[in-house]
């Protein structure tokens, strides 16, 4: 067990230092604030794509694998959807305050891909499946952003579309490795190699954005305010204990079991900063949530990660 909590907190800490750049950057002024929402574009459009798709096609296709895709793309879009529904319903009275609507989501969506993947691959070096699973994940997370999402940010309707269902960067990626997943297509090395490169920035480069983004906020909007203690707390720590008690009854193998555990344990999703960052909206309150919360995550993951072993 303290082996898995040490592997946990060096993959934590060395994404931690991915910021650190970023933060410098700004603070020199090399960088601008009003920059940095074009590299949440790249992000977003171009190395999450490029994640989703190296997740599904590095596995070998087979009966058992699509199943348990499918199983864990519904199961984990249910729990999206059951806690975004229970906390559009607490925060009801106050959804006129972006903070709010901005908590709604921040208790809901995970780090899945680009902390998760790498703590996936720290802790299940020999269970290439849970990378998989981490792409069903971030493909259910992403539809789910570009769509209610982006309309409890901005307010607008026109993001509760089938469009944006099926024509965001993640869904794309998708359909287009799934015959290659499927079918076993060989495409070129350099395709390969050049997908998988840009997989690889995915994590570099949220961490550098949230460096970035911190150097924009004084820290005690980050740090002093107790209302995001209690989101972090309701997202990272109460509803993976909740999901793991629902996974104990399911008739799955521990390791998928654990991977998506995890997965739900990976701290506030950048994504809801970077749907902000895109639109314009509660910039400060989704970044405070997301530095907040990957901070603690050098804590609440080394410690939630001991619980696999119930699996």
């Amino acid at each position: 067990m303290l082996e898995t909590f040490l592997v946990a907190l060096g993959v934590v800490f060395t994404m931690l230092l991915y910021a650190v750049p970023g933060f410098v950057l700004v603070k020199t002024k090399l960088i601008k604030e009003n920059h940095i929402s074009a590299f949440a574009k790249l992000l977003m459009c171009v190395c999450s794509p490029c994640l989703v798709y190296s997740s599904i096609t590095r596995n070998e296709f087979s009966k058992d694998l699509v199943f348990k895709l499918i199983f864990s793309f519904i199961f984990i879009t249910g729990i999206f959807l059951l806690v975004l529904l229970l906390f559009h319903f607490v925060f009801k009275k106050k959804r006129e305050d972006e903070r709010y609507r901005i908590f709604n989501l921040a208790t809901t969506f995970s780090n899945c891909g680009f902390m998760g993947v790498p703590v996936l691959e720290a802790l299940f070096p020999d269970y290439p499946e849970a990378i998989a699973f981490s792409a069903m994940a971030s493909l259910s997370m992403n539809i789910l952003a570009w769509t209610i999402g982006a309309y409890l940010i901005s307010q607008d309707k026109k993001y509760i579309s089938p469009k944006k269902i099926f024509l965001n960067p993640a869904t794309i990626a998708l359909i287009i490795s799934l015959p290659i997943f499927i079918f076993g297509i060989k495409t070129p090395d350099v395709f390969e190699n050049a997908i998988g490169l840009l997989a690889k920035m995915t994590t570099p480069l949220c961490m550098l954005i949230m460096g970035m983004r911190l150097a924009c906020i004084p820290p005690n909007e980050v740090f002093l305010r107790p209302m995001q203690y209690l989101i972090i707390f309701v997202k990272q720590i109460a509803l993976p204990l909740v999901v793991m008690l629902i996974l104990l009854v399911m008739p799955f193998d521990p390791q998928m079991k654990a991977s998506i555990y995890i997965l739900t344990a990976c701290p506030v999703a950048t994504v809801i900063l970077n749907m902000a960052e895109m639109i314009g909206k509660g910039q400060r309150s989704a970044a405070s949530l997301v530095l907040l919360g990957t901070s603690l995550s050098i804590l609440t993951i080394p410690l939630m990660s001991l619980l696999i072993a119930v699996f």
